[in-house]
């Protein structure tokens, strides 16, 4: 499919070393790929989680709306909105053979715990109610918005995504979690992108693979009392080192507003927003990066744009 599908561009990386098609513009044909998926009435579900009623009114309006006008149009998808308030969930027009399902969970405050609570309910939903039901699933952070086209190139059996800020970084300069006590260590030396953990996707049976291997690394570095650098991200990256992707997104696919495009990134079809962090959430960025020095210059250079104390 991906000899088929997939073309070469000659100023991007279009294959991985291990044959791994990477996704930008102008290396697919829509129409080609459509007609083959279609052909499969496939369904693609879709996680969010959503907690804390700024974050559904500020966040979630605006990613299920524009997910409505450019994310899987003419395919079935599935939202599933892990909530800790269902009520404030906002009313979306959903297009033909789109549903959406609220799901409730208890609220949190703390970083580490929502990250943990994500793998675990994934992991546990897809146990659940997905492994007869759909057969893609994409798990999408809320404080996101669709800009442009999301189709079936997506699509592949494991799929990641570059993170925009080391898509053109040495490899020795990328924040892996660097401290062999966590579950999520990478040595200096190893790697081979820095994919963001705002983008997960794959099949059904691949995706619980991953959210079950990642829930179990999360919960030993919770009883041995460290946190990774980027909680999930950190251990997702892990994964990856082992688990190759079949398919990885270009930064196309994870931008962030505050960022100009680049002469490689000819479109922005999904970025990260502008955001504002009440002071709780400062206090805990702030004791992050204080527990791992190393990490300040990453932070300030991806997030130092939306810190604002309310």
């Amino acid at each position: 499919i991906y000899v088929i599908f997939f073309y070469i561009r000659k100023d991007v990386m279009t294959v991985t070393p291990w044959l791994a098609p990477v996704v930008w513009e102008e290396t697919f044909d829509t129409s080609l790929i459509d007609s083959f998926y279609k052909m499969q009435n496939i369904t693609v579900a879709t996680t969010v989680f959503a907690l804390g009623k700024y974050v559904l009114i500020t966040f979630l309006k605006d990613f299920l709306e524009s997910a409505e006008k450019h994310y899987m149009q003419g395919y079935h998808v599935h939202y599933y909105i892990f909530t800790d308030q269902p009520e404030a969930v906002p009313m979306v027009t959903l297009g033909a053979n789109h549903s959406l399902t609220t799901l409730k969970i208890s609220s949190s405050n703390h970083l580490q715990e929502i990250t943990l609570r994500r793998m675990e309910k994934l992991e546990k939903l897809i146990d659940t109610q997905m492994i007869n039901e759909v057969d893609y699933i994409f798990s999408l952070d809320v404080d996101t918005k669709f800009y442009g086209h999301w189709g079936a190139e997506t699509l592949g059996d494991i799929v990641a995504v570059i993170h925009p800020g080391y898509y053109s970084t040495p490899r020795d300069e990328f924040p892996y979690e660097r401290r062999p006590e966590s579950q999520a260590y990478i040595p200096q030396g190893m790697g081979d992108y820095y994919y963001g953990g705002a983008v997960i996707g794959g099949l059904v049976e691949e995706v619980h693979k991953l959210a079950k291997t990642c829930r179990m690394q999360l919960d030993m570095d919770k009883a041995n009392s460290i946190e990774a650098a980027w909680q999930e991200e950190s251990h997702l990256n892990k994964y990856f080192l082992h688990n190759k992707p079949t398919k990885i997104l270009s930064p196309e696919y994870l931008w962030q507003d505050f960022k100009s495009k680049t002469h490689e990134i000819k479109i922005s079809r999904f970025s990260q927003v502008i955001k504002i962090y009440t002071f709780e959430q400062g206090s805990q960025i702030n004791h992050q990066l204080h527990i791992n020095n190393s990490l300040i210059k990453h932070y300030i250079y991806v997030n130092y744009w939306q810190l604002t104390i309310m």
